[in-house]
């Protein structure tokens, strides 16, 4: 399925989702040149008692468990961050059990196998969850570098790929393909729109850069800056990719600046973001930083002096781990003590939302524990908003669109009177504009 986007809406500030969640740690880690990095609320609301009748021959599905897995990288240089992912979604799990025996009158099994980051590993470890432990369904994997290798295999044997944590347009934008893959976030041809029509609306006459990773996440995310800027009111001069097994972008940087760039768009992850953003100084050029939302993290000002990411914008769809006054953040933090998972940061948060949409779509397939009745249950999240979502955010999901995330805020990097860094939403929700299919 094609999808065409309108034309970037006039006088409408605008903002985006997304994620791209590659390298971190492996991109800061650079010596001097590129220096060193430093290394809840909501339930469901659907019944969770019944117990079906006859669910024996259903795979993952027994009279007390219900078995989920998912690969995600546990191990490598992604691990630091990323791996902290599915540790708070488990946390959220072992709640549900606690509190509420689990869902269906069965307790959840979250089964995680270490992908790597790599394709070949990832494709093993799927293969033991589906074939060993024959889970019920594949629930928040993560990775846009694995992932293109293990969802043909998991749509090909009608196994529930919901809920996963890839930034690739196509993962979400292929129902009719891939009827079994649900995206959780949104897509990085999503957050290239939305950058690029805030700019051509913001800062028109700015000549424009793109940085992204060599991936399918990459070049959509350049692609969606294209389409979303007016071309009489923005030029992009330079696009520069590069490798996510590379040590140092410092090529592609003074590149952009050769070419006059006044803004830079990038789903580059924070450790390639936080590079760029001072190799760029050294240089003596600071342009306008559009970073991804995976960077719009409290991490950020470690890796980078707050002045230098002074005035950044990115994106989110979810509320901040900082707004520890909010009741729903304060729950979540209550419930990573509690319950053993990672200190809350921003990934921590989105990852109980995982879990959270898990539960209720589980919820909702509760007299008809099959693979299809969880699939119809996930199609059917529209009407469902986590308290961890931002107010302003809603679901967009049905059988014609498996991209559970779309809509967001723009956020700004803004440092105090003392030079600590944080960050501030600005602007209304920013929604797709409507698609049209062909």
């Amino acid at each position: 399925m094609k999808v065409k986007y309108a034309p970037p809406l006039p006088g409408k500030t605008t903002a985006l989702l997304t994620a791209c969640l590659v390298v971190i740690t492996l991109a800061v880690a650079c010596g001097e040149e590129e220096e060193a990095t430093p290394t809840p609320t909501d339930t469901p609301t659907a019944a969770v008692t019944a117990t079906p009748a006859a669910t024996a021959e259903v795979p993952g599905i027994t009279d007390t468990e219900i078995i989920l897995g998912a690969d995600v990288p546990l191990s490598g240089a992604l691990a630091a961050v990323y791996a902290t992912i599915p540790q708070a979604t488990q946390a959220y799990f072992d709640y549900i059990n606690d509190t509420q025996g689990g869902v269906c009158s069965r307790k959840i099994v979250y089964k995680v196998e270490d992908n790597q980051d790599d394709p070949a590993r990832a494709i093993e470890a799927v293969r033991k969850l589906v074939e060993q432990d024959k889970v019920f369904a594949i629930v928040g994997s993560l990775g846009d570098a694995p992932h293109p290798a293990v969802w043909d295999y998991l749509n090909e044997n009608g196994v529930p790929d919901i809920l996963v944590s890839v930034g690739a347009h196509m993962f979400g934008d292929d129902p009719e393909g891939h009827p079994w893959t649900v995206q959780m976030i949104g897509s990085n041809e999503l957050e290239g729109l939305a950058f690029g029509q805030y700019i051509s609306e913001n800062l028109p006459g700015k000549k424009v850069a793109v940085l992204y990773p060599n991936l399918a996440m990459g070049t959509d995310c350049l692609e969606g800056v294209k389409l979303g800027l007016d071309p009489d009111k923005n030029q992009i001069v330079s696009e520069q990719s590069f490798e996510i097994t590379a040590v140092s972008i410092s090529s592609q940087v003074t590149n952009m600046k050769k070419a006059g760039a006044e803004v830079v768009t990038t789903n580059a992850t924070p450790g390639f973001s936080a590079q760029a953003i001072k190799q760029a100084a050294r240089l003596g050029w600071y342009p306008q930083w559009f970073l991804s939302y995976v960077s719009a993290d409290e991490m950020m000002f470690q890796f980078v002096p707050p002045e230098l990411l002074e005035g950044a914008i990115s994106f989110q769809g979810v509320k901040l781990a900082t707004w520890t006054d909010d009741p729903a953040v304060a729950e979540h933090y209550r419930l990573m003590k509690e319950y053993g998972g990672p200190t809350p940061t921003n990934f921590t948060v989105y990852a109980q939302t995982v879990g959270e949409l898990a539960v209720e779509a589980l919820s909702r397939t509760c007299d008809n524990l099959t693979r299809e009745g969880l699939l119809d249950a996930v199609e059917s999240l529209t009407d469902y908003h986590s308290d961890l979502f931002l107010d302003e955010v809603s679901i967009s999901l049905s059988d014609t669109d498996h991209r559970v995330l779309e809509d967001g805020v723009m956020l700004r990097a803004v440092v105090d009177e003392h030079g600590k860094g944080r960050w501030e939403f600005f602007g209304p929700v920013w929604v797709p504009p409507e698609e049209e299919t062909e």
